[in-house]
């Protein structure tokens, strides 16, 4: 197997790193936390012109039907720029849902155009619904029903630009083992979606660390010198480098038989490399990284808040368990 990214891919998130690069990505998402949605989702329509809306919507609802690994390509540069608003939810989680729960053309195909920003919950392992406020489609996947959800009162989150909504069930649209099904589907690629974002967050989180090391200076010397920094840098550039081979391979299996495994091994070592890269973000910038005003504070927040999201570190590891038991027992 040839574990690379094709030139496609290498173009396509370079076109979509230039776009958010170019879009002041964390003033539209400080707007976002105050609840004014208007920049963030200008945003997300350019992304539209992109296509990123349509990669996991069928090609027959007007999508793309694109392998999960672009999928990933994509997740991974909108966690690097922590783009605000249900990422994993509206790109991956909401159209696996309607695709395989059942035939919603209409909901389908605004999703592929971005007319349509979705959001799910699915209890007990995402209690909560993402950004309810600013989706036009809130959905409930509950005991293999899924509903039209009616949004609580928000909760709070670690991460200012997202909110958490409880969601009750309005309006039955679908019931039984399709619903199911399609429930666990989508749930395993919301997972593989986030994964991708906290490793994306992280590789920002250690290229803003290597920049600062590279400038501030302390006893005369830029403390990248130090080798107490460098080691530290190093270790989170391992730790990224080590999580994106097991989330490559969970896109590659998803759908298959081990993609239960693959994405819970890739979402635990995707967590555990962008928490490394918070802590060594904020030893290197010290005082000034817990500021507002510098910004760090974007994606430091973000990684806590998306760790626990989509299922507990524990839950994947003991699926990850599971898996191996049962595969030494055969």
């Amino acid at each position: 197997m040839r574990f690379v990214l094709s030139p496609e891919q290498h173009q396509f998130a370079s076109a979509l790193h230039e776009l958010l690069a170019a879009s002041d990505v964390p003033g539209a998402a400080r707007c976002w936390a105050a609840g004014e949605h208007g920049r963030g989702l200008a945003i997300w329509r350019d992304l539209a012109g992109l296509g990123v809306t349509a990669l996991a919507v069928p090609e027959a609802a007007g999508g793309l039907g694109a392998h999960a690994v672009d999928l990933v390509v994509a997740c991974e540069e909108l966690g690097h720029h922590a783009l605000p608003g249900p990422v994993a939810e509206s790109l991956a989680a909401v159209p696996t849902l309607l695709a395989e729960a059942g035939e919603f053309p209409d909901w389908l195909g605004g999703l592929a155009d971005g007319s349509l920003i979705a959001t799910v919950a699915a209890p007990p392992d995402v209690p909560f619904a993402a950004d309810a406020d600013a989706a036009s489609l809130v959905l409930l996947a509950e005991a293999g029903t899924l509903y039209l959800g009616k949004p609580g009162d928000p909760q709070r989150s670690l991460d200012e630009t997202r909110r958490l909504f409880p969601v009750l069930g309005a309006e039955v649209l679908g019931t039984g083992p399709p619903v199911s099904r399609a429930t666990s589907r989508a749930l395993g690629l919301g997972t593989l979606a986030g994964s991708a974002q906290l490793l994306g967050a992280g590789r920002a989180l250690l290229e803003m660390a290597v920049r600062y090391a590279g400038q501030r200076v302390q006893f005369g010397r830029r403390i990248g010198q130090f080798q107490a920094v460098q080691h530290q840098l190093a270790d989170v550039a391992i730790a990224l480098e080590f999580a994106r081979p097991l989330l490559y391979a969970a896109a590659l299996s998803a759908g298959g038989p081990a993609a239960d495994r693959d994405t819970s091994a890739a979402r635990v070592a995707c967590a555990e490399a962008a928490h490394r890269a918070t802590r060594t973000a904020l030893q290197v910038h010290g005082a000034i990284g817990y500021t507002q005003e510098y910004g760090l504070d974007l994606w430091i927040t973000k990684v806590r808040a998306l760790i626990p999201a989509w299922g507990s570190q524990s839950a994947h590891r003991a699926r990850v368990l599971a898996a191996l038991t049962q595969d030494g027992a055969r």
